[in-house]
């Protein structure tokens, strides 16, 4: 499976199928591909509505026939605009598609529903855990224990997420083997060391900092 940081939180998967989570690219100056360089897709995650998450989804999943996991309010919208989706809410789980998509607590604000999620992809037999946007918290621990994901990708930045001693701590909660910064340096307002996060991290996780374009191999 390769698992590519396309810049901000834009991650994404390729194994038996193609997914794209919180694809934020036409106003990413970071962002390693364009819309237009979505050619197949099987599925979009969103863990909430703010701008540089839900992005470019609605284009990209009537261009691909992508199908949309995201909570219910968003999946609504979504379907409004034509695009098919599986409308869900924090402690679901859904199968479509080929691809197994849990939604997880997270600490962050949102414009419809007026909240965030995480999301736990599960395929070709491992966990992906996607933070989103959140802020440190306890649940973490349970998301450890009931998902197992294989990799955690968490939102460093610092600003509008944690700070990476926050981090640290929350990878220290889910006992994952392995863990990705994200959600940081691409603007100026949330500048941020990932260099620290991987210090502080120290020998309970394998930390990669991935650039934007970059990739790892699960």
């Amino acid at each position: 499976m390769k698992i590519t940081w396309v810049g901000h939180a834009a991650v994404y998967i390729e194994a038996q199928k193609k997914i794209l989570i919180d694809p934020f690219l036409t106003h990413n100056p970071v962002a390693s591909m364009r819309v237009e360089d979505v050619k197949e897709l099987d599925a979009v995650v969103v863990t909430h509505d703010h701008g540089d998450h839900l992005g470019d989804t609605i284009e990209i999943c009537k261009n691909t026939g992508a199908v949309l996991f995201s909570f219910a309010e968003i999946a609504e919208y979504a379907g409004k605009k034509g695009v098919k989706s599986e409308g869900m809410n924090v402690g679901g789980t859904v199968l479509s598609n080929g691809v197994s998509v849990s939604l997880v607590p997270a600490f962050h604000t949102g414009t419809l529903g007026g909240t965030a999620v995480g999301a736990v992809i599960e395929i070709d037999g491992k966990s992906i855990y996607h933070a989103g946007d959140t802020g440190l918290t306890l649940e973490m621990q349970m998301i450890g224990e009931m998902y197992g994901p294989d990799i955690a990708f968490l939102p460093i930045d610092g600003r509008y997420n944690m700070t990476p001693r926050l981090a640290a701590k929350a990878v220290e909660l889910l006992k994952v083997p392995q863990a990705v910064p994200i959600h940081y340096n691409t603007f100026d307002a949330i500048k941020s060391s990932p260099e620290e996060f991987k210090a502080l991290v120290g020998d309970k996780s394998k930390v990669t900092i991935l650039n934007p374009g970059q990739f790892i191999l699960l």
